[in-house]
């Protein structure tokens, strides 16, 4: 009869060679000779979570620290609690960790994980502080306490953690990515638009245009700032409304470059930027247009044009008092239909695309002390996903279910007196018509409000409003509310 010593190195053998059933009979042979063998409880859990059998892993590991508390059961404890997403039960452990495992980067690391899935940022920092003084090369440790420090407007420090990427990784798109964004928080231009040419959305935007000019959307014909003046520029959109409405702002000084200038932008953009031809386009297409029909020199995505233009410092924030206008005949119809009373008007929206982001949608029902301020007329400019939410609110005039583009959109808004909204398309499309718009922010703030919230760079016309916690609107509405009052 073979001895626990034997089953264990036979499990052990088969566990290696993938064969994890007959592995796991092996081991369970040796718990039948040997009940107190804490290393065969820890290569089952091994097992179990190679199974993907999460809750039975994390039994038997714990059996493995109750007989035998070493300290890469631990290690092993703490992937399976992650893989079960038991983040408090890492959390308890603590004490363990600093008292037993003072040198441990691995269950240092898992902790400030977890606290960092707990929503608790500030313990996750310094979590991730006590790894990186036992490994200070880790990338991940360095990443993530970056991303921390961006959430927690710890701009500069995030900056600096971000640096020490770049060196650890020095050709990694992504870190380069991360790092455009914190040069761009701190304004620092001349830095971040040079590192955020590697944003995913341009090389997206090339691939899709090459496939329906191939013969045309070469590498070597982008526009890289060279003297364009006898030749045509193709310029194409990327990213989400918001960001094409923000940076059409340099189509005017893109077009003073070339003798002629193409914009393609999104369907819904089209009938907006058509009443907007001081934007400096001779030509402007929002779908398809055969290679034989279309001819341009050079291309260049939308977003990249401050970078091109080779624009830094306060001169990115060019037009910010305003550079869209409305189509005036439609104003006026929907004056005459929506807007002929003579109270404040104010539109609201609280949904931008769920697909991105749902830190920046806002329960519906926050709205409702704000409509009820005396002399006020609400508006709902929430449009297609979110619209049903709508029904939980009286005395609001839904505009939005006739909205159908943005130039109608555009329309409706310039007979409002205010917009309050999340951070979405409607508050750029406020703010370059140079609309007073009061945006809602999450306590994650994009990169493009910038550090200080007591002034918005791009619109003159929009104010700040941000969470003072993770998830806490309630604060953003109490703010309003005050400001509604007293102004």
């Amino acid at each position: 009869m073979a001895s626990a010593e034997e089953l264990i190195n036979l499990g052990f053998s088969l566990h290696q060679d993938g064969k994890l059933e007959e592995a796991a009979d092996a081991y369970n042979a040796a718990l039948s000779i040997d009940k107190n063998n804490a290393e065969v409880y820890n290569l089952i859990g091994v097992l179990k979570l190679q199974q993907n059998k999460i809750s039975e892993a994390i039994h038997c590991i714990e059996k493995a620290i109750e007989k035998s508390p070493q300290e890469y059961f631990y290690e092993t404890l703490f992937q399976a609690y992650i893989r079960n997403s038991d983040y408090e039960k890492i959390i308890s452990k603590e004490k363990i960790v600093n008292e037993s495992f003072p040198e441990n980067f691995s269950l240092f690391f898992n902790i400030a994980l977890a606290y960092k899935n707990l929503g608790n940022n500030k313990k996750s920092i310094e979590f991730y502080d006590k790894a990186l003084h036992i490994n200070p090369m880790s990338y991940d440790a360095w990443f993530n306490l970056a991303h921390l420090y961006s959430v927690e407007a710890e701009t500069k420090n995030a900056l600096s953690a971000l640096k020490i990427c770049k060196k650890l990784r020095p050709n990694d798109d992504e870190t380069e990515y991360f790092l455009s964004l914190a040069y761009m928080r701190l304004k620092d231009y001349k830095n971040g638009l040079h590192y955020f040419e590697k944003r995913l959305c341009r090389e997206t935007a090339i691939a899709t245009q090459n496939k329906t000019y191939p013969n045309k959307l070469r590498k070597d014909n982008i526009w890289n700032g060279k003297n364009i003046k006898d030749k045509t520029l193709f310029v194409y959109y990327e990213a989400g409304f918001g960001d094409v409405i923000m940076f059409s702002r340099y189509l005017s000084l893109a077009a003073k470059k070339c003798k002629k200038l193409i914009f393609m932008c999104q369907k819904q953009l089209l009938p907006l930027f058509r009443v907007n031809p001081q934007l400096g386009f001779n030509t402007i297409i929002d779908s398809f247009v055969p290679e034989s029909q279309i001819d341009f020199d050079v291309h260049c995505p939308l977003l990249s044009l401050p970078y091109v233009l080779g624009l830094s410092g306060d001169d990115v924030f060019v037009s910010r008092e305003g550079y869209l206008q409305y189509d005036k005949s439609l104003a006026e119809e929907y004056k005459t239909k929506f807007f002929n009373n003579d109270k404040i008007k104010i539109g609201i929206k609280w949904q931008g695309n769920t697909y991105y982001d749902l830190d920046r949608v806002i329960p519906t029902e926050l709205f409702i002390p704000l409509i009820n301020v005396d002399n006020t007329q609400f508006y709902s400019f929430q449009t297609f996903e979110g619209s049903e939410e709508t029904s939980k609110l009286s005395n609001i005039i839904d505009i939005g279910k006739d909205l159908i583009d943005f130039s109608q959109t555009a329309a409706a808004l310039s007979n409002l007196d205010l917009v309050i909204c999340n951070d979405t398309s409607l508050a750029h499309l406020a703010g370059a018509m140079h609309i007073p718009c009061w945006i809602m922010l999450p306590y994650e703030v994009n990169w493009r409000w910038h550090s200080d919230l007591s002034v918005c760079d791009w619109y003159e016309s929009i104010r700040l409003f941000r969470q003072k916690s993770l998830g806490n609107w309630k604060s953003v509405f109490d703010d309003i509310l005050n400001e509604m009052k007293h102004d």
